[in-house]
């Protein structure tokens, strides 16, 4: 890990924790960047500005989560909370004297299509279509949309991310409540509307067949100290593990973490049924998500946790 302050925007979500952490026990000093709970607003361009200037390294993670109803209010909030808050660090880049080195910035590995057939990488990786990619795309646009010379940027298209946090509460739960089986895709009716705002999801790996690829938080943050020391890496870059599994075997791995010998399917009526309850979408657990680190493991980077068991046993440990 090098020297030098360090910007984060979106600060105080699950990962902006961990990331303000580990930077502050090494010695750096930290900026943080939030709506609220933070040293700075997304509001404040002046403090932003003061703030970038001189950093060696930016790192956006701001965004409305995914993991909600698709409406029409939500759909606008997701983009416009990734767009402006990305712009936001891109005027602040480029209006520095001494602009940072680095500027990481948050995209998703749902940027490429459904995948039942190979997985994608950054060379060969297909760009799907839909409302979830179409964010990932203007996420990534906005962050490689201005000339600024003295900064390498990288989209870090991040798999589902496993720690103390995000998916694995909610999976815990599922799995002692006795529903940790395997989440089904089936055919569900989809409305002309939901098909026009592109959130519908179509049948396609059928019994838990669909693929799930995954990171480890440490490894992130690792992959961070990396990006600073290997100058020649910039562009979008695969954040995940070197092993994905398919859905079934993912489930089957938590239950077997977890002590819990049994879950039972769980067909997508109701897994429909469910997500209305809780407020969600299918789309986060049955499109097929099948990504490899292509450029990561060209350029040297060695994994922590590049097998699932050793990674959810420590992450549900932390928890």
């Amino acid at each position: 890990m090098t020297d030098g302050r360090v910007v984060l925007g979106g600060s105080t979500g699950f990962m902006g924790r961990v990331l303000q952490e580990r930077y502050r026990s090494a010695g750096r000093e930290v900026v943080t960047i939030s709506r609220r709970g933070a040293d700075l607003s997304w509001d404040d361009s002046v403090g932003i500005a003061e703030a970038v200037d001189g950093a060696s390294l930016v790192v956006g993670l701001a965004g409305k989560s995914v993991n909600c109803r698709y409406t029409p209010e939500n759909r606008a909030e997701i983009f416009r909370s990734r767009e402006a808050t990305t712009a936001a660090l891109s005027a602040a880049i480029a209006s520095a004297s001494a602009p940072p080195a680095l500027w990481v910035n948050s995209s998703t590995a749902t940027i490429y299509r459904h995948a039942e057939d190979r997985p994608m990488t950054e060379s060969t990786g297909e760009l799907g279509t839909g409302f979830s990619v179409d964010v990932a795309k203007s996420w990534e646009r906005e962050l490689f949309a201005a000339p600024l010379p003295a900064t390498r940027r990288i989209a870090l298209r991040t798999a589902i991310v496993l720690g103390d946090g995000g998916v694995l509460g909610p999976l815990r739960t599922l799995a002692r409540l006795g529903l940790g089986g395997a989440q089904h895709d089936g055919r569900w009716p989809v409305s002309a509307a939901r098909r026009a705002a592109g959130t519908a999801h179509d049948f396609g790996a059928p019994r838990g067949t669909q693929r799930f690829s995954w990171v480890h938080i440490d490894d992130v943050a690792r992959m961070l100290d990396f990006f600073e020391s290997t100058p020649w890496l910039h562009g979008p870059i695969n954040a995940a593990a070197p092993h994905p599994v398919d859905n079934r075997t993912f489930m089957a791995t938590v239950r077997n973490v977890l002590g819990v010998p049994f879950g039972p399917p769980m067909p997508r009526w109701m897994l429909e049924l469910g997500a209305i309850g809780i407020r969600t979408e299918t789309e986060l657990i049955l499109k097929s998500r099948w990504v490899l680190p292509e450029t990561l493991l060209s350029a040297g980077f060695s994994f922590h946790y590049p097998e699932l068991e050793p990674a959810l046993r420590d992450a549900f440990a932390r928890a």
